[in-house]
């Protein structure tokens, strides 16, 4: 069994690799995982290209959602996106938010922070940075952000719940987040879950819908929302890297499902007693 720490740093070292790739190849994979599939068609990411503020440099097809899409971004809020990558949903929510807005993204791999603040660089955007860290303790002051987005990346945190917490920390007193994330339905086949490659291409790090939506639960958020699902089918010439044929009959046949959530949920409004200053 790994430690936290060894399955952080597969992730680091996987997703400095994806940094150099090419978007074909990653959408061709399980969110950047080197087990790319010969059927040519995004297994896990939709499509940007509707959004404003979409630009195709910063779009490596490692997301599994549209989190941006859903999360009522307004003029002038401050935004913060975890796992933000070369930047692509930060530029998104950047055009929502307008020039008197901010933006800040949060990536833990170097290579993915300087693919991020070049393309910015390029974009002229003086309102959106990058800053290099673990989502799992957000180098963020507490209280900051109107909204929080992320796609397809706190599946790949060994501790999810340490990362709610850390949401909840940094949201202002009534902002909330939208996440796309990739879920299970019953258990993986144990090779998946194993395997490192998976790990850092976002299956094998995921956990049960229930478990999730249990930790938006326990730290105390409300209004909690699916505002989309869809199933995510792995090609079997992925799968076949994975498992044996009596292992895949067994595992299409099963109940097992893999699916792509994006969550909504809203920090409680600060409750003031009768001596509160904002009385």
């Amino acid at each position: 069994m790994k430690t936290d720490d060894q399955l952080k740093e597969i992730v680091k070292l996987k997703y400095s690799e994806i940094a150099l790739q090419d978007k074909e190849t990653n959408q061709s994979s399980c969110c950047g995982s080197g087990s790319c599939s010969t059927e040519v068609y995004n297994i896990m990411s939709d499509d940007y290209n509707e959004l404003n503020g979409y630009n195709p440099d910063a779009d490596l097809g490692l997301g599994c959602g549209l989190p941006t899409q859903f999360a009522k971004i307004e003029k002038g809020n401050v935004v913060v996106d975890l796992g933000s990558g070369a930047g692509n949903d930060c530029f998104v929510a950047r055009e929502a938010v307008g020039a008197e807005g901010k933006v800040i993204g949060i990536d833990f791999t170097p290579a993915m922070i300087e693919k991020a603040r070049a393309n910015a660089e390029k974009l002229g955007f003086n309102n959106v940075e990058f800053r290099e860290g673990d989502i799992e303790k957000m180098p963020i002051t507490s209280e900051v952000a109107d909204v929080i987005v992320s796609n397809c990346v706190l599946n790949l945190v060994p501790n999810k719940n340490n990362v709610i917490k850390e949401i909840y920390r940094v949201l202002k007193s009534g902002g909330h987040f939208s996440i796309s994330d990739v879920v299970l339905v019953g258990n993986l086949p144990d090779a998946l879950q194993k395997d490192a490659e998976m790990y850092a291409g976002c299956v094998s790090g995921a956990i049960q819908k229930d478990e999730y939506i249990g930790f938006i639960q326990s730290n105390g958020f409300k209004n909690i929302q699916i505002q989309k699902e869809k199933v995510i089918v792995i090609p079997d010439d992925i799968l076949q890297n994975y498992l044996n044929t009596t292992e895949l009959e067994e595992f299409k046949k099963g109940k097992t499902g893999i699916f792509s959530i994006t969550v909504y949920a809203e920090k409680p409004e600060a409750i003031c007693g009768p001596n509160c200053s904002c009385n």
